[in-house]
């Protein structure tokens, strides 16, 4: 929804958090500000207007007292509830925003108001009384948020790349072997020398620009004794209603799989009411494997929505690159963010807000790291034994990874299914501390899916790609009311292929969804990169071109690809991919 920026300390000039503001001016065409609530403390902010559209609830928003202001990013679902609740203690609120309501709920409630809050978020609360500022992030990191903190000043955004202009930071590339093998940085480190991602569910009060005290934000357990199928399918649809609306124009990514069709077909269904909806379509010699396009057409035929097909092949994607990498913020290993980028744009005339799936998967078993998971907890000793030997036989990429994969320890087991290939025990440990002992171990693995790769990958190419058009991201899936379901669900078979998301398809008659083989969101690489085609040439020649740029510099597993990929297609196709998208954003930090 916007970009919220701070800088507090020795370096807080007004020039400094203008460059905040511009660098994420995409996240905010409606309105932006800057303003210094004291001496030494900037803030700034750039909202894109999507309940209560007015000007009245720009922001920074102050309280009627002028004791508090608030900048945030975000939604507040159950903020009807919130703002009864003010109103019987006798406040007054002149819009019908969630920011007017969320700035008098901190004001009143403090950092025990938080955990009252059901949305997503991240929040710069300023008490001016105080002088002291509450920064927090919701619990599935589905807002970003970073800092830098130097000896003498603070910096706070939504997005790194103003940061890194500020303070001068220069590209990290320490985070090579990090993202080579798990398409990212090191959880909570980012490209960029110095700056750190927000982590998701903590929040400050910050009470000088140097001392922090962390706090953790828990989503509650669900009340409900019994979790079932049919409790899963109500709180979704009330989850939906809450999620779908906005006083602005709100769309559906709909990619004919599981998750995003049963969304639209509970809200139509409820409602009605027909969507935009946008979907990619492959070239026709492509479409037996990646079939999204035609599964969307034949779903709009029972469940009817403004559908629009945005057509990929290569090139388009060559067309758009240029302009694409100049909007990422980070590069996360994973080419869905270049199809989330190009449905953006295709959309970004027509809705402010798009729902997706995001989260589904992650939660619900739905990958094929979590079946492999299962397949190898159910008989670990069998798998032990003789993996090594197992891996020896000719079945090809998918059954050479998975025994590849198998160790005596089953949290290093799932770290192997989770990387693209076995990565380097060195880097275990970083990964390992996430895991919550308290869950069951399978469950565990799902909530380290949850943690990592949704926070890191799923939601950030969410966020930068919709963004990057002026476009709000939701992620219904995530609602804390699911959350607090799944938290509750001991079950492992329902943690497994998401099987109540199928019963739920199959009573809307669409089972024929569920059984649609999984092949993930992404370009064709395999087939674009083996055919050496224009996208090959691109790539292999940027490789090239990096690896004797940073030779001295690239772990040698890095080296070895990038000097030769066309070798290494068949097995490394996206890592290739990662790689060049990597070198490609490097060349604009230069």
């Amino acid at each position: 929804m916007c970009g919220i920026h701070l800088i507090w300390g020795k370096s807080a000039k007004k020039a400094s958090i203008q460059t905040l503001v511009q660098a994420s001016s995409h996240r905010g065409p409606d309105q932006e500000a800057c303003y210094s609530p004291w001496p030494g403390l900037w803030i700034g902010v750039n909202r894109l207007r999507i309940l209560h559209p007015g000007p009245d609830a720009d922001q920074p928003f102050w309280t009627k007292d002028g004791t508090a202001l608030l900048i945030w990013n975000g939604e507040i679902y159950n903020f009807r509830e919130l703002r009864k609740l003010l109103q019987s203690l006798s406040v007054e609120m002149v819009t019908q925003s969630d920011t007017e309501v969320l700035v008098y709920y901190l004001k009143l409630f403090g950092t025990e108001g938080l955990k009252k809050i059901q949305g997503m978020f991240t929040l710069i609360y300023v008490d001016l009384v105080s002088k002291s500022v509450l920064v927090a992030r919701d619990p599935n990191g589905e807002k970003p948020l970073y800092f830098a903190q130097h000896q003498d000043t603070l910096f706070i955004s939504s997005e790194t790349r103003g940061i890194a202009q500020v303070t001068q930071a220069k590209a990290d590339l320490e985070q090579l072997e990090n993202y080579f093998y798990f398409r990212n940085p090191t959880p909570g480190k980012t490209f960029y020398r110095g700056v750190r991602a927000w982590k998701p569910g903590r929040y400050s009060q910050i009470l000088h620009h140097n001392t922090f005290r962390w706090d953790t934000l828990f989503i509650p357990n669900s009340t409900e004794k019994t979790i079932t199928q049919e409790l899963f399918k109500s709180t979704l649809e009330k989850v939906i209603l809450h999620q779908f609306h906005a006083d602005v124009p709100l769309g559906v990514m709909l990619s004919g799989g599981m998750d995003s069709s049963l969304l639209y077909a509970l809200w139509y269904q409820q409602t009605g009411t027909p969507l935009p909806a946008f979907t990619i379509q492959v070239e026709k010699k492509y479409r037996k494997k990646y079939a999204d396009g035609d599964a969307a057409k034949r779903f709009v035929q029972s469940y009817p929505a403004d559908h629009q097909l945005v057509e990929i092949d290569q090139k388009t994607v060559l067309n758009h690159w240029d302009e694409f990498v100049s909007s990422v913020d980070q590069p996360i290993g994973d080419s869905a963010g270049f199809l989330t980028w190009m449905i953006g744009k295709k959309a970004k005339n027509q809705v402010k807000v798009i729902a997706s799936g995001a989260g589904a998967d992650e939660l619900w078993g739905g990958y094929q790291r979590h079946k492999a998971f299962h397949q190898y907890l159910s008989n670990q000793s069998f798998w032990i034994t003789w993996a090594p030997l197992l891996q020896k036989l000719p079945f090809g990429r998918e059954w050479k990874k998975f025994t590849s994969a198998i160790k005596p320890n089953v949290q290093e087991t799932f770290l192997n299914f989770s990387a693209l290939s076995n990565p380097n025990p060195d880097l275990y440990g970083d990964y390992l501390r996430i895991m919550d002992p308290n869950l069951n171990t399978y469950k565990s693995a799902l909530d380290f899916d949850r943690q990592v790769y949704l926070v890191q990958d799923v939601l950030k190419i969410q966020d930068n790609s919709l963004m990057a058009h002026g476009i709000e991201g939701r992620s219904p899936y995530l609602d804390p009311l699911l959350i607090s379901l799944w938290k509750r669900v001991n079950d492992s078979s329902a943690l497994r292929g998401k099987p109540w998301m199928a019963s739920c398809l199959e009573e809307l008659n669409l089972s024929w969804i569920s059984e649609r083989k999984k092949t993930g969101f992404g370009l064709p690489l395999l087939e674009w990169l083996g055919e050496n085609g224009p996208f090959a040439k691109k790539v292999f020649a940027t490789l090239k071109d990096f690896a004797n740029s940073y030779r001295a510099e690239l772990p040698q597993e890095v080296l070895r690809l990038s000097q030769q990929p066309e070798n290494y297609v068949k097995d490394h196709f996206l890592v290739i991919y990662n790689l060049f998208l990597l070198a490609e954003w490097l060349k604009l930090q230069e």
